[in-house]
């Protein structure tokens, strides 16, 4: 029967072309985030090499760029840190116009600025590479790479989102099916709780918490998630309500099963789909709450790349030259949530979830 079902899930995300766009989108940003470092074109942790005379280059710059070793080396770091801190640079990178040898002698003239004239300098040093590096994206205020900054920056959304709805799911379907199973004074007190929660903006929840729990990523994964719960609550106790007096669910009374395999092994099972759409939902609304936390400066701290961040970063630039520095962070996070959207389009017609009242 399981099977029959997931069969049955693939078959109309295949047939709902935009459940199934969103759903690709959503598993090639999963996969480019887990390669992360590997494949960005600035693999330091957190992409955060500056090059401040390369600020505010456009989309597509290239430059040539003269590698010179660092005295002290880094140990190289295992492909696991690789993947998910990142690696230091065990080069210095200058950016250079042009270059020659003479005598055994590297002769450069330093690009320190697009209307300043280049600054020449000598360098002994043998063990240097001259490389030409192109920013797809262009570079921020700090002459930061832009794509791998964006790269870094899904990460982040996408495991607040993740991190947020496991705990709200967790708590949500706790108290809900609490509430709804035993009902009474029980269900009069948590849907007090509920209702009291319901009735305040998340944003500002959000915050509360995050005032609370302190600044930093850890932090912004509870705050979203005890800020997401009630809302599974709410939806875990009408079902539970609902269902509870199912011919089979008194049958399985009658057998002595206890309370909690009752709840666990007859009830969740049959009210997943649901669930499942709201998660989906829930994980679009973390990722839209995380950027709005991080452009009001409490999500994510500094270098640490959010999309929220980038955007309050170059924000005021959107009526110069270089808008595109708050636009692709911008796009990002709405083609994310859109995605995100369109996916729970398709759990809902694949579970067959009708929109209907939980206020029981």
């Amino acid at each position: 029967m399981d099977s029959y079902k997931r069969h049955n899930t693939w078959q109309i995300f295949k047939r709902n072309k935009l459940a199934f766009l969103g759903l690709i989108v959503v598993i090639l940003i999963s996969i480019t985030t887990t390669l992360g470092y590997l494949i960005m074109p600035d693999s330091t942790p957190m992409a955060n090499s500056m090059f401040i005379q390369l600020s505010l280059q456009k989309p597509g710059a290239r430059f040539i760029m003269l590698k010179l070793p660092n005295e002290t080396p880094h140990k190289s770091a295992g492909i696991l840190n690789k993947i998910f801190v990142g690696e230091p640079n065990n080069f210095k990178e200058v950016p250079i116009t042009s270059y020659k040898i003479i005598n055994e002698k590297l002769i450069v003239n330093e690009y320190i600025g697009a209307e300043d004239k280049p600054e020449r300098k000598v360098y002994n040093n043998k063990n240097f590479q001259i490389i030409e590096k192109t920013f797809w994206l262009g570079t921020d205020i700090y002459g930061r790479d832009l794509l791998s900054r964006l790269i870094l920056g899904a990460r982040v959304s996408l495991s607040v989102g993740l991190m947020a709805v496991l705990i709200s799911m967790i708590l949500g379907i706790i108290i809900g099916a609490v509430a709804g199973y035993y009902g009474g004074f029980v269900d009069a007190c948590l849907s007090w709780l509920m209702n009291i929660l319901w009735a305040l903006p998340a944003l500002l929840l959000v915050i509360a918490f995050s005032f609370a729990l302190g600044k930093g990523l850890w932090q912004i994964f509870f705050a979203v998630g005890l800020s997401m719960w009630v809302e599974v609550a709410r939806l875990v106790r009408g079902q539970v309500i609902g269902i509870k007096q199912a011919e089979f669910i008194e049958a399985a009374r009658s057998l002595g099963f206890n309370n909690w395999r009752i709840i666990s092994k007859h009830i969740l099972p049959n009210i997943i789909g649901p669930i499942l759409v709201l998660a989906s939902s829930n994980f679009a609304a973390a990722i839209l709450l995380e950027a709005g936390l991080s452009f009001l400066g409490f999500g994510a701290q500094p270098p640490m790349p959010t999309w929220g961040g980038m955007i309050k970063e170059h924000y005021g630039y959107i009526v110069m030259d270089a808008a595109y520095l708050a636009i692709f962070p911008g796009l990002a996070i709405m083609i994310l949530v859109y995605s995100f959207n369109l996916v729970t389009i398709g759990l809902r017609d694949a579970y067959d979830t009708k929109q209907q009242s939980i206020n029981l």
